[in-house]
């Protein structure tokens, strides 16, 4: 399941808390791939270029303009350059998490605040992080990430690593994370991301009625829900199983039994409502543990409180906008209230 993350990189050079080493990988890597950039315009303009690279740089354009005009999201050089940086991944992640908690290990940033992971632009590297924190008792998760945002402090290119997508899933790439340089609250990722999942899942449902195409079925996201679902409720049983008093090696048990149940949950709900679709299988395969649990719940949270506050701005992006502004002014626990006041009325 892959899933777009904020790495910090901005910055490098602002903070003093964690190593010299980590954070120069980290100002490397991004030095790489400002270097890498072209203009998209160049690439499409250039017959020695892959004729199947040309026609999708293309067809990203104008999805990129329709963001502009339509969406009133910002109107800058990102996504109008191209980056080939040579591998599959542009950085990949590592999740940490104590045996038995769901609690991430969090790491700090002065301007993209705090976030539940730490990225490294070699897998090398990241895998080298979490074989310490393996040896530590942690419960470690590596995640490779195609996409990410730096908020608007750079010209975030399309990469190679995005190139594998259909034109539609590059079209609703572009929606999201421009929507994170629109708008981003510091050290609410369950905010951002519905945010973003909601500008990019309403712009995607306008940009295919501007291309004279159906409204997207249901299926796919009704299994991803059903999908995402299954591993909130192990989740909360998870949580329930780490509160109470039990020895290491029966806590122990009953954390394997769970994640056992949780495959067969999973194999049960795909041969008999999807019909045997196999989608999910190479996840549900890999090793479990607390760590691959984190992402879940990320994105999701909070989209119909903002599907409802786009419906009461009468489907106004500008003030849809302000009133999502207004909102991330809020103290915490005012702007959760909030967020469930528009999702009852939504119901």
């Amino acid at each position: 399941m892959v899933r777009r993350f904020l790495p910090g990189l901005i910055v490098v050079l602002l903070s003093g808390c964690s190593s010299v080493s980590y954070y120069s990988q980290l100002a490397g890597g991004q030095w790489q791939l400002l270097r890498a950039r072209e203009p998209v315009a160049e690439v499409i303009a250039d017959p020695s270029r892959p004729q199947l690279l040309r026609d999708h740089l293309a067809q990203s354009q104008k999805a990129r303009t329709f963001a502009s005009e339509h969406l009133h999201l910002p109107d800058n050089q990102s996504y109008r350059l191209y980056a080939d940086i040579g591998r599959p991944y542009v950085v990949w992640n590592v999740f940490a998490t104590q045996e038995f908690s769901l609690a991430p290990q969090t790491h700090c940033f002065p301007i993209a605040g705090c976030v539940a992971y730490r990225g490294y632009y070699r897998q090398g590297a990241a895998r080298g992080e979490a074989a310490l924190l393996h040896q530590q008792g942690l419960d470690v998760s590596i995640g490779g990430v195609e996409a990410y945002s730096t908020l608007g402090w750079f010209n975030d290119p399309i990469m190679n690593s995005m190139m594998n997508w259909g034109d539609e899933r590059l079209a609703t790439l572009i929606f999201h994370e421009l929507a994170h340089q629109r708008f981003y609250v510091k050290d609410d990722t369950e905010f951002n991301e519905s945010f973003a999942n909601f500008v990019e899942q309403e712009g995607t449902r306008q940009w295919r009625a501007t291309q004279g195409l159906a409204p997207l079925g249901n299926s796919t996201r009704q299994q991803r829900d059903q999908f995402t679902q299954l591993i909130l409720d192990t989740r909360k049983r998870l949580e329930k199983l780490y509160a109470q008093p039990l020895s290491a090696d029966a806590m122990r048990q009953a954390k394997a039994a769970e994640f056992e149940g949780l495959r067969r949950e999973y194999r049960q709900l795909r041969d008999n409502q999807w019909g045997g679709d196999k989608r999910y299988d190479a996840w549900m395969n890999l090793p479990l543990n607390n760590a691959r649990l984190l992402p879940f719940g990320l994105y999701d949270q909070w989209v119909p409180a903002f599907a409802a506050l786009f419906r009461q701005e009468g489907g106004d992006w500008l003030k849809f906008y302000a009133a999502v502004e207004t909102m991330g002014k809020l103290p915490v626990a005012q702007r959760k209230a909030a967020l469930r006041q528009l999702e009852e009325v939504d119901l």
